[in-house]
């Protein structure tokens, strides 16, 4: 049986239109052999999200939008579906969470965040949503508040200046300009001082000069001498170190012997013992001596004064006859 090009170009065309239906129901997240899971999320705003935008967690793609239709004619409720992908199975708490993530410049998409329940979603369950605020949304809260702040700084700057205007009235005005006044009187005085002083130096730069050149003439002075000064800090340390090897300690002893020594010979010449002792206290010992040596002065006076009385050597002479003498010659002077 031939079949003519009529027939093949009809069944090749239907061929063609199954496979493109196909493939773009495949493009949309549509799988006519394979249905997997289902998941049901209800918003009150779409946010533009579209047949075959994905479903992420933790940014990881884990399935896409399958359809999404109104839940009544009023359109306050959207309902998505969302098929999960069919190569894995995903556990999601039930406290989970979806929400959509308008993005203007790509792809939306449907974000789930993930809860801490230990019971998980079956297919066909509805997760619960919560509305995220858009793109222009975002902007708006985030630049109202910058708006109120920056409404409050005008005000402030504008009772700041308000405050500054009240304080510089005309006196005070005048005062600030008169201070300034004075400040420059003083930076010109200032400079006249300095210019005074660096004349006194000017002036004074020979004295100064010679003061260092003494200082220098001592240094060198110091230094010439240095030999000198070394010996004789080395005399000084051979002087110390004799010191110290020296038996102090043995000299002070006998020096503290000899002390006691000697007290006991004055205490015995006070207590009477001896010659020394009788010789210091007893007053008849003293009494004794004394006339002693006043009897051998008159026997001298006596001798001196009359020879003759104990000398004889005349042939012719006569003997001296004269009375003794009883003192001493220099007792008898007025």
């Amino acid at each position: 049986m031939k079949i003519s090009n009529e027939t093949k170009i009809g069944a090749l065309t239907s061929i063609s239109i199954v496979l493109l239906v196909l493939g773009f129901s495949f493009l949309k997240g549509t799988n006519f052999f394979k249905p997997g899971d289902f998941l049901y999320a209800e918003f009150n705003d779409a946010k533009g999200i579209r047949v075959s935008n994905p479903v992420n967690i933790n940014g990881y793609q884990i399935g896409s939008v399958y359809h999404i239709d109104n839940k009544d004619k009023t359109l306050k409720s959207i309902i998505v579906t969302i098929k999960l992908r069919d190569d894995a199975a995903f556990l999601i708490p039930e406290d989970s969470y979806a929400k959509i993530n308008a993005n203007p410049l790509g792809v939306s998409s449907v974000d789930i965040v993930l809860g801490q329940s230990s019971t998980f979603l079956k297919e066909e369950d509805t997760i619960r949503t919560k509305e995220s605020a858009g793109l222009l949304s975002s902007i708006t809260n985030g630049v109202g508040p910058a708006v109120d702040q920056l409404k409050a700084t005008f005000q402030t700057l504008d009772s700041t200046l308000k405050n500054i205007n009240s304080v510089f009235d005309a006196n005070t005005k005048n005062n600030l300009q008169n201070t300034i006044a004075n400040i420059n009187k003083l930076t010109a005085s200032l400079i006249v001082s300095a210019a005074s002083l660096e004349k006194m130096l000017a002036e004074q730069s020979g004295s100064i000069a010679k003061s260092m050149d003494n200082i220098n003439s001592f240094t060198e002075n110091l230094n010439a001498n240095n030999n000198k000064i070394n010996n004789t800090l080395t005399n000084i340390e051979k002087t110390t170190e004799n010191l110290s090897q020296a038996d102090i300690a043995g000299s002070v002893k006998k020096l503290n012997e000899a002390i006691i020594k000697i007290n006991d010979v004055l205490a015995k010449i006070d207590s009477k013992e001896g010659s020394l002792g009788l010789l210091m206290n007893d007053k008849t010992l003293y009494n004794n001596l004394t006339n002693t040596v006043r009897s051998a002065n008159i026997l001298l006076d006596d001798l001196r004064t009359h020879p003759k009385r104990y000398i004889n050597i005349s042939v012719f002479g006569k003997k001296d006859k004269s009375t003794p003498l009883s003192a001493p010659l220099n007792e008898n002077k007025p």
